[in-house]
């Protein structure tokens, strides 16, 4: 199933109570109360954004923050009744992308979850948008933007969202060197992200498209500076 938001919090009458309004503005919504919940329900459905709690009963929102980056770049609003700037900049630092504290309102924490799945839809409509019979010169990779795959040898390879945006953007920098700081600021939105972000994307590319990722034929490491997409 897909759903427009998740809420991840322990308070379930709050939990609920902010469900029950949000799809009484069109927003498809669905409420789990503990962190291992979310996971299960993440491993089965899609979300758009996600409002996660940091106190949870059975963890941490920090640590479903950290969990969920591994794999996905969905967005991640956090809503906790912690007020430190400790616990903002934490939640910001491991991929989060906004914290409102409670007690919240409604109102407006609608209009940020209803900000962000916009930006989700334009992201998308940008990558159905974008030429699909870009083809390499010697043929060996083409990029279809309307599906967020790209075709290694023959190989139809499915990409995730940022992943494709990542590939896309070394695709066309093809054969030039790219800074880490570039692909920061045009893939992820500025240089806030660590090179750690970056550099588990890269692995994941190479697992998908390299013949040897200890060995990449594609894109490189330049030590120091950034990588190269070599075709």
């Amino acid at each position: 199933m897909h759903y427009n938001c998740l809420i991840v919090d322990d308070e379930k009458e709050l939990a609920d109570a902010t469900c029950e309004y949000f799809e009484m503005f069109d927003v498809k919504c669905h409420t789990v109360y503990s962190a291992g919940d979310c996971l299960d329900f993440l491993d089965t459905n899609s979300v758009d954004v996600l409002l996660l709690d940091i106190n949870l009963g059975d963890g941490s929102g920090f640590n479903v923050c950290k969990t969920i980056r591994e794999t996905s770049d969905i967005p991640i609003i956090f809503i906790s009744a912690r007020q430190s700037d400790d616990d903002i900049l934490i939640a910001l630092n491991i991929g989060g992308d906004d914290y409102v504290k409670k007690p919240y309102s409604l109102s407006v924490l609608l209009a940020k979850v209803k900000v962000t799945l916009k930006r989700v839809e334009n992201i998308r409509l940008s990558l159905e948008s974008k030429e699909s019979d870009e083809t390499a010169p010697d043929d060996a990779i083409s990029v279809d933007g309307a599906t967020m795959k790209i075709n290694v040898c023959g190989k139809s390879i499915a990409l995730k969202a940022k992943e494709f945006k990542l590939f896309n953007y070394l695709y066309n920098k093809k054969n030039t060197i790219v800074t880490k700081d570039e692909l920061l600021i045009n893939v992820w939105g500025d240089t806030f992200f660590s090179d750690g972000t970056l550099n588990v994307h890269i692995r994941r590319l190479r697992e998908k498209i390299e013949e040897d990722p200890n060995n990449p034929k594609y894109i490189k490491t330049i030590w120091g500076t950034g990588y190269i997409l070599e075709l």
